[in-house]
């Protein structure tokens, strides 16, 4: 992204976030143009311990400081660095912020521009439970078995909503009121919730969308996980000319509506998906102009195939 078009361009973060989504926010923030600085305890990011690579990713390009906030030399250089900021960005429960004299009726008596983006597990009066990323995705229906989520949606999910919640702050920054000119508007207090973007995440499955009966969730036989020969195949032919394609290809006659909600179209396009190799599929995509990818099968991904 080119400065001309970075939106956080001349905007100057101050993180205290830990762990995963704040990073992450930080990271999509700073590669939006902003000036990120982030301040650790002595010990450092947890994530630093048990994951380097990706702490190291998400870090790139951010000023990484250290002070421990429970001394007054470490509050200190907190509010050194937010004398300077635009934003902070916190990951805190609401009573740990009261403690450290970081709470936002204090922070904005002594700097009445800064914006804070406050991200907690749950909103409002809940921001006091403790939760986590599998808790929150549980809590909406987003854990069907018991095999653990792909990934972390919840924390990466509530890190959009957060550096969104930053590009609202950037905008107050540069509003004029009344045409008065003013270049120092107020700043925001913006409280993100990790479980409001976990149901965020999940308003498809609570449509119905992703259900059993849902035309993404399984009904439709152009849009399902099926087996190949050597691996797993993932089809897409959702759309009318997407589904008549395939059809065509696995010999099943007519591709209207209902010939895909059919059991005799789910048996016949798995037969088909059955007796095909991931390469024959691949050349077949390409082809046909399908929208299919495969994918190796368990035992392979563990040998690293």
């Amino acid at each position: 992204m080119t400065r001309t078009h970075a939106p956080l361009h001349g905007l100057r973060i101050l993180s205290l976030a830990l762990n995963l989504p704040g990073p992450a926010a930080l990271m999509r923030c700073r590669r939006m143009g902003a000036t990120c600085v982030k301040i650790e305890p002595p010990g450092g990011d947890p994530m630093g311990h048990y994951n380097p690579g990706a702490y190291a990713e998400l870090h790139e390009g951010v000023k990484v400081l250290q002070a421990d906030l429970k001394t007054e030399t470490g509050r200190d250089a907190v509010h050194r660095e937010l004398a300077k900021a635009d934003v902070l960005l916190t990951s805190f429960r609401p009573s740990a912020l009261r403690k450290l004299g970081l709470a936002w009726k204090e922070l904005h008596s002594r700097y009445p521009g800064l914006s804070q983006v406050a991200i907690v597990g749950a909103p409002g009066a809940r921001a006091e439970e403790p939760g986590h990323d599998l808790t929150y995705l549980a809590d909406n229906g987003l854990v069907p078995g018991l095999e653990l989520p792909a990934t972390l949606y919840a924390d990466m999910s509530g890190s959009l909503m957060a550096s969104e919640a930053v590009l609202q702050a950037a905008l107050r920054k540069h509003e004029r009121y009344g045409g008065s000119g003013d270049p120092h508007p107020e700043g925001l207090y913006l409280e993100v919730a990790l479980s409001d973007a976990a149901g965020y995440l999940a308003l498809p499955r609570r449509w119905g969308l992703t259900q059993a009966s849902g035309s993404v969730g399984g009904a439709h036989a152009g849009y399902r996980l099926y087996p190949c020969r050597d691996g797993r195949v993932a089809v897409a032919a959702l759309e009318p000319h997407f589904a008549a394609a395939l059809c065509e290809a696995a010999g099943v006659p007519g591709s209207d509506g209902s010939t895909m909600f059919a059991s005799g179209t789910h048996a016949a396009v798995a037969a088909f998906f059955a007796a095909k190799t991931r390469a024959e599929l691949d050349a077949l995509a390409t082809e046909k102009d399908l929208p299919l990818h495969t994918m190796a099968n368990a035992q392979e991904r563990a040998a690293g195939k």
